[in-house]
């Protein structure tokens, strides 16, 4: 196999849980290689690199080996490299620690999950820093 197609091959690895979920994707701009924004049906070879971004972050991907039919997770990677740079993960974790703190107008009251990881962020900050300055006066 020389070629195939990349929303087919996205799939085949589990960088996508379908097929018409890669394929939209790609429609949608959010696949490309080298910069460009490529369509579903564009062919792959070995050793181009796949930027697919998830907001917020970019994954980055090396093709090692193309395939048309899915793997299982444990053989993925025979397949692809993962070359996502250490700053988008960094990213990530960032957002997900924020989550809480930056909770959007209108999602309903924290969960009790929200309020723990509230009070770890909390106990986790340098001495003398404070999240809350409950003693100031509200009048």
């Amino acid at each position: 196999m020389e070629e195939v197609r990349v929303d087919k091959w996205l799939w085949a690895v589990r960088v996508f849980k379908t097929r018409s979920i890669a394929t939209e994707a790609c429609k949608k701009g959010r696949v490309s290689i080298g910069g460009v924004t490529i369509k579903p049906s564009r062919t792959i070879r070995v050793g181009e690199v796949i930027t697919v971004r998830k907001p917020p972050i970019e994954y980055s991907f090396r093709v090692l080996q193309l395939l048309a039919s899915r793997v299982g997770a444990k053989r993925v990677a025979e397949f692809m490299e993962n070359v996502t740079p250490q700053a988008q993960y960094e990213l990530l974790e960032l957002q997900r620690v924020s989550g809480f703190v930056d909770r959007a107008k209108g999602l309903g009251r924290p969960t009790k999950k929200d309020r723990r990881d509230l009070d770890q962020f909390a106990e986790d900050l340098p001495e003398g820093m404070e999240l809350f300055d409950w003693d100031e006066d509200w009048d």
